[in-house]
């Protein structure tokens, strides 16, 4: 019983007037990403690939910048984890898009995909095909044929 309550001490004398919590922030500017709501550390290290280190930078950019910054970094395009970052930044639970909002979402995911593509140098093993291909390394796959296979004779 003594434990929780010196817990529950420590985590009041950490918490702040402005409602951040004290050891929350990153050695850039601020807050960290993953302590804002819906958010993780899955979530905070893909943003930092894409250069995006801080909450306070997230929310600068909004959603539509700072997803196409996930894209272009390479990232797959993923419409739930495009809602909950809108869901993140206004502070509402994730799973509380329905309705309109949702589908005006979707049209806002769709048109930043089809205007993002990844840079190839951002993304790793896509970056290794990406030279080998330009050398002429890499030999496209033929496009299967609706014929089915040839068994081979038995024995």
């Amino acid at each position: 019983m003594a434990e929780k309550q010196v817990a529950k001490k420590v985590r009041a004398e950490q918490a702040r007037p402005d409602g951040t919590t004290a050891g929350t922030e990153t050695a850039t500017t601020g807050q960290r990403i993953s302590a804002l709501k819906n958010l993780g550390p899955a979530t905070e290290s893909a943003f930092a690939r894409a250069g995006i280190h801080d909450a306070e930078t997230l929310r600068a950019l909004g959603t539509d910048a700072a997803y196409g910054r996930l894209l272009a970094s390479g990232q797959r395009p993923h419409f739930i984890s495009f809602y909950v970052l809108e869901m993140a930044l206004q502070g509402r639970p994730w799973n509380d898009c329905r309705g309109a909002e949702k589908e005006a979402l979707r049209k806002r995911f769709d048109a930043l995909c089809a205007k993002v593509k990844p840079d190839p140098a951002q993304t790793g093993l896509r970056r290794l095909e990406a030279e080998l291909d330009a050398i002429g390394v890499i030999a496209r796959p033929a496009k299967a044929s609706k014929r089915p296979r040839a068994k081979p004779a038995s024995r």
